[in-house]
């Protein structure tokens, strides 16, 4: 089935413009609930009820706070926030264009896939042939509902494709986090972490090799509920123990690992260290 736009924009470098749509580029199949009333099975509608007086409050009797203080709002109506809303353009407009790798991917939020709208396509082509041979990705603002949102276009599989950006400010770093008292790596722990990265390491990301297994169960289990059959709950599996010495948890990482691998015709298993330090070479031929 062929996609629907859910909007139209322009998007403007220079004295070039560019008539796109925009299209969805995820599609979430999370399984999802309804609410019902454990007596009758019937559907929950929500309400919502004042704190204070614990009236039901309809939406038309609603208006939007911001708290700035405990239990203290400013109080802001629709007529004020419209006020505040840039003219909607739907226009996307390219501030500089970057290399890709230095945009960390935290930054990204949603992603939308873009064509080009009716009479764009040579324009289109050409701005993402000229992106894909500068490897180049560009930062744009893009006005849309009132709003204007940083966004990133970036040349993909044939087309272009728009993340919207996270504001630097939105973003955390682990400067506010606990690191935990200082450590030291020793060298041969170092040398069997990068054997077992080196191991279990591919050299493409192919998503159709994973799926989601829990969305599976719960699926397979509401077949099972459909047609009258009781789900059968699997025995919870123990935690796994905390790991008290890293050197052993590598090895033997390394070890169950090895012994997945098929053996050579002579019956031997391929080695599995290639370069590393003595020590790390030792360390893992006494976990064998």
């Amino acid at each position: 089935m062929a996609a629907h736009a859910i909007a139209s924009g322009t998007i403007s470098f220079g004295l070039v413009s560019v008539p796109v749509k925009l299209y969805a580029a995820t599609k979430s199949k999370s399984v999802s609930f309804n609410l019902l009333h454990a007596k009758d099975k019937s559907r929950l509608r929500q309400q919502y009820v004042c704190a204070t007086c614990g009236d039901v409050v309809e939406r038309s009797a609603m208006v939007k706070g911001y708290e700035y203080a405990k239990d203290q709002y400013a109080i802001l109506t629709d007529e004020e926030l419209r006020g505040l809303e840039r003219e909607t353009e739907q226009s996307i407009e390219i501030e500089e264009f970057v290399p890709i790798s230095q945009v960390d991917p935290v930054y990204f939020e949603k992603a939308y896939l873009l064509g080009p709208d009716k009479g764009g396509q040579k324009a289109y082509r050409l701005l993402r042939d000229a992106m894909e041979k500068a490897a180049k990705g560009a930062v744009a603002k893009f006005s849309t509902r009132g709003k204007q949102q940083l966004v990133l276009l970036r040349q993909t599989r044939g087309g272009l494709m728009l993340h919207g950006l996270l504001y630097a400010d939105e973003v955390r770093g682990f400067e506010e986090i606990d690191h935990g008292e200082a450590v030291t790596v020793k060298p041969g722990e170092l040398d069997l972490a990068v054997q077992l990265i080196e191991q279990l390491a591919s050299q493409t990301f192919d998503p159709q090799k994973y799926e989601d297994e829990y969305r599976k169960k719960v699926l397979a289990a509401i077949e099972q509920k459909v047609a009258g059959q009781e789900v059968v709950v699997a025995p919870t599996a123990a935690p796994r123990a905390q790991v008290i010495d890293l050197m052993e948890a590598l090895k033997a990482s390394l070890a169950a690992k090895h012994a997945q691998q098929p053996q050579t015709a002579e019956g031997r298993r391929p080695a599995r260290i290639k370069g590393g330090s003595q020590s790390a070479r030792k360390s893992v031929a006494k976990a064998k």
